[in-house]
């Protein structure tokens, strides 16, 4: 008998060890994720499976499309991992992902109005994200300015100086907050709403997490940011809200393994500690405060914790259409640079003419008056080309460079088009300014 409990323990001791090396002693991660988020489950992975390293490769969204299509050859990457959708369907398209589907349960189908996982199996949500609003509750309150609510807030003249936001050339997350937008409220009347609220900019920052900085530190007021940002300050003591505008979507966070990993064991492992309740309880860190896709997590969530499954207000109004982000990505950041972050300083100058001209109209009859300041707002909201350009592969293929800054130099056909919009842009602000003047000395 005590020789047959000696080999049962022995068994138990063997199967123990042979699940532990399971996968593979490395696993290399190729996220945009920040160090707050991957340095907490870099470590709890680390910990529930003892010899395998974790190797974070940090990159900015698109930096890490171009790295995986490059490497692609001789790849030594396992995993990306980061916010945007549409970067995972850029490397789907180009065949550099592969199959894996989590048998974790417990995970719906969608959230909000957006499936989680991809319908092919090419990449998984882990989490969820929204587009909103955060603001300084100190910072409002000495201005005596109220809490915006709505996107449709942000271009009112008394908030003019007053709001902070990155480019979406510089940060996917932004870009997802810019196309939310154009596809909530239509492409017309969306980039019409991002030129007034960008005429009320204290400042394009150089990084996403530029804005939350500036909103914390009472640099500027309020900032359109993704939810977790706004979360995140909020748990971790600063003075500030954030709110979900009914025009937002929800969008998970994805993970999905690159073809040819080296270490496809321990991908799918790290897959499946993300899902995990292990993992999805990670997301509620006050650093982290993203939203879990599991619903179970949220009885564990701090109180006030926006809780998706529970108000399916957040994201429903808008089902975020991933093919079409895809198609006119490069398209959508060169526009928002060229009609904003390069001609801030004409388009405020604009926006403020135009909005001290209405003041002035306010509570008078000037038609005169009314047309030009009606001319000036319609000169502002013009976009250089329509919505079906844009997505159309043969233009939108042009655009393959971005600019970090204004005097860098793209080449051949995107230098002439962005070119061609500058010189509208550049006039249609003057002219606005000028007619947003004349309005003013009649009044």
């Amino acid at each position: 008998m005590k020789t047959l409990v000696t080999a049962l323990a022995v068994g138990v001791l063997l199967a123990t060890s042979l699940s532990a090396q399971a996968i593979e002693d490395k696993l290399v991660v190729v996220t945009s994720f920040p160090k707050d988020l991957t340095k907490e489950f870099k470590s709890a992975f680390e910990k529930k499976h003892p010899g395998t390293e974790v190797e974070m490769l940090k990159k900015k969204t698109t930096a890490g499309i171009k790295y995986i299509q490059e490497t692609a050859r001789n790849n030594s990457s396992d995993l990306f991992w980061a916010s945007a959708p549409d970067a995972f369907e850029v490397l789907k398209g180009d065949g550099l992902l592969q199959k894996y589907r989590s048998s974790v349960p417990g995970i719906p189908e969608k959230i909000g109005s957006y499936p989680i996982n991809d319908p092919d199996g090419y990449y998984s949500g882990f989490a969820a994200a929204g587009y909103g609003i955060m603001w300084n509750k100190r910072y409002l309150k000495a201005k005596k300015l109220p809490a915006p609510k709505e996107w449709e807030d942000l271009p009112k003249a008394i908030y003019h100086g007053h709001v902070g936001m990155s480019a979406p050339s510089r940060s996917g997350t932004t870009h997802l907050t810019v196309e939310t937008l154009l596809q909530g409220d239509g492409w017309e009347k969306g980039w019409a709403l991002w030129k007034f609220i960008g005429g009320n900019f204290k400042t394009v920052t150089e990084r996403s997490f530029g804005v939350p900085d500036g909103v914390n530190s009472g640099d500027f007021g309020i900032g359109i940011v993704i939810d977790f940002f706004g979360l995140s300050s909020k748990a971790s003591g600063f003075p500030v809200d954030f709110v979900y505008p009914t025009t937002t979507t929800l969008v998970p966070a994805n993970v999905g393994i690159i073809k040819n990993a080296p270490h496809p064991e321990a991908a799918r492992a790290f897959i499946d500690f993300l899902l995990s309740d292990e993992g999805q309880l990670i997301l509620l860190d006050k650093k982290i405060q993203r939203l879990p896709v599991n619903p179970k997590v949220y009885a564990k969530a701090p109180p006030g914790f926006p809780n998706p499954f529970e108000n399916k207000s957040i994201g429903a109004a808008v089902k975020f259409d991933v093919l079409k982000s895809k198609s006119r990505y490069n398209v959508v950041n060169s526009l928002f640079d060229v009609m904003i972050t390069y001609r801030l300083n004409d388009l405020q100058e604009a926006v403020k003419a135009i909005q001290d001209a209405e003041a002035k109209l306010a509570g008078k009859s000037n038609p005169k008056a009314a047309a030009l300041i009606a001319e000036a707002r319609a000169l502002v909201s013009a976009v250089p080309i329509t919505e079906a350009k844009a997505s159309d592969p043969a233009f939108a293929g042009i655009f393959k460079k971005k600019r970090k800054k204004a005097t860098d130099k793209v080449e051949g056909r995107q230098a002439e088009v962005e070119q061609e919009w500058d010189e509208m842009i550049k006039k249609n602000y003057a002219q606005a300014t000028e007619k947003a003047h004349q309005a003013a000395s009649m009044l």
